[in-house]
């Protein structure tokens, strides 16, 4: 049996992950408790799924086979994890990774030294769409690209981080299919919306943040196949999320690098840049 813990569950994910534990899906885990700064969400779970509820982030330090991280702010992430870190257990870390490029390549390197393997990021990436899509770029099917556009959600106005708080699901959808070589970015935020252009070697793709509008859209532009349609979230999504962490707790690798795994906040700070400079910002990855 692995015994985990659930920090910061504000959000669907620890309700939805508790879910699956309760309808039979992964009986090996065991949750000894759940945390958020917030005392409502903690005591719907505990009402909800019977979990204890912790009374600080760090109280089962050497106690647990594993952390799921998924407070809603980004910047309580590296917080909650630290007290972890050199025990060396598995992580999962909710998007976005970090609120901040310097914050994530700290965290990394950390985790890097004490051998913390990692899984998570934006559920998004599991869209079935966008992973249809990614296996015909990587296979060649589209041609030549030539662009792309997608569009997902965001929620400026937040009071978690505003545009980090959901900009990272775009981020990965886009990464998903056309890989992490994002060069440069050019940005505008509106007051509930925001537009990019991303750029490739070769090509851009366009990006449409909606604001108060949950859809999600995905296309790819080639000389041989264009492919331009709206992307379902499904159950699936949240499934696999909790699947590439058990696989973790199993005692299998990464699906990505360190390196990998930050990619994208490398983009958001760069978008934040480009905003407020009014100009092309390129995408500065520091390697962990």
């Amino acid at each position: 049996m692995f015994k985990i813990a659930i920090l910061g569950c504000e959000n669907s994910h620890a309700n939805n992950f508790l879910a699956q534990l309760r309808d039979g899906r992964h009986p090996e885990v065991e949750v000894l408790g759940v945390y958020s700064d917030e005392e409502a969400p903690c005591k719907k779970l505990h009402d909800e799924f019977g979990v204890p509820v912790m009374q600080s982030y760090d109280e089962l330090v050497g106690k647990v086979d594993g952390i799921m991280i998924t407070a809603r702010h980004g910047d309580n992430h590296y917080k909650y994890a630290k007290p972890y870190l050199a025990s060396g257990i598995p992580m999962f870390i909710d998007k976005p990774i970090s609120c901040s490029g310097e914050e994530a390549v700290e965290f990394m390197r950390e985790a890097k030294k004490y051998g913390v393997r990692l899984s998570g990021g934006s559920s998004c990436k599991y869209l079935p769409t966008i992973v249809e899509m990614a296996e015909q770029y990587k296979s060649g099917a589209f041609g030549n690209v030539h662009g792309g556009h997608i569009c997902a959600p965001v929620d400026l106005p937040s009071e978690h981080g505003g545009f980090y708080f959901y900009s990272q699901h775009l981020v990965q959808m886009m990464t998903t299919v056309f890989g992490n070589g994002i060069k440069s970015v050019n940005a505008d935020f509106g007051e509930l919306d925001a537009a990019a252009i991303m750029r490739y070697e070769g090509f851009n793709v366009t990006a449409s943040y909606t604001g108060k509008c949950y859809n999600y859209f995905g296309s790819v532009y080639g000389d041989k196949l264009a492919r331009a349609e709206k992307c379902a979230f499904v159950p699936e999504c949240f499934q696999r999320e909790f699947d590439d962490f058990c696989d973790l707790l199993a005692g299998k690798e990464m699906k990505e690098s360190y390196d990998e795994f930050i990619y994208p906040v490398f983009v958001l700070d760069a978008l934040v840049r480009s905003n407020a400079s009014r100009q092309w910002e390129t995408v500065n990855v520091i390697p962990v």
